[in-house]
């Protein structure tokens, strides 16, 4: 069996839609993973299979591709929504801070519950500590 004209066509298309997961992968092997790190390169990933899905330019059956990781990749976000360690994550990051959400276009009251969440896990784990200083 050969592949056609419009079949390698496909598969080059397919390429360029799976190189986005190739960058992130080995961007990941070059260094230690972490949520501020994480949560970012999944929003471009959403980005790009959200604008591959809806891409007219494209077969039926990448955008159909493209579509479904989109909807594989909800279903991390829904894991994260279950988590407040991502958020405390985020905001305790000197480089994202609230930064993140805003940029993200979170909505306020999410915004406002990231940094409730902080303050929350700061006043019941850690305010009331002990602090041991060097002399």
């Amino acid at each position: 069996y050969e592949l056609n004209d419009s079949e390698w066509e496909i598969v080059k298309q397919l390429s360029s839609l799976l190189m986005i997961f190739k960058d992130v992968t080995l961007f990941f092997l070059r260094s230690t993973p972490n949520i501020p790190t994480v949560l970012p390169a999944m929003d471009n990933i959403g980005e790009w299979l959200t604008t591959a899905s809806v891409n007219s330019k494209l077969p039926t059956s990448i955008r159909a591709a493209a579509s479904l990781s989109k909807k594989t990749l909800n279903r991390y976000y829904e894991h994260l929504d279950c988590s407040k360690v991502y958020c405390i994550a985020m905001v305790l990051d000197p480089c994202c801070k609230l930064k993140y959400f805003k940029t993200a276009k979170w909505e306020k009251e999410w915004i406002d519950e990231a940094e409730r969440l902080t303050r929350q896990e700061y006043i019941k784990s850690y305010r009331d500590l002990e602090a041991e200083f060097a002399e």
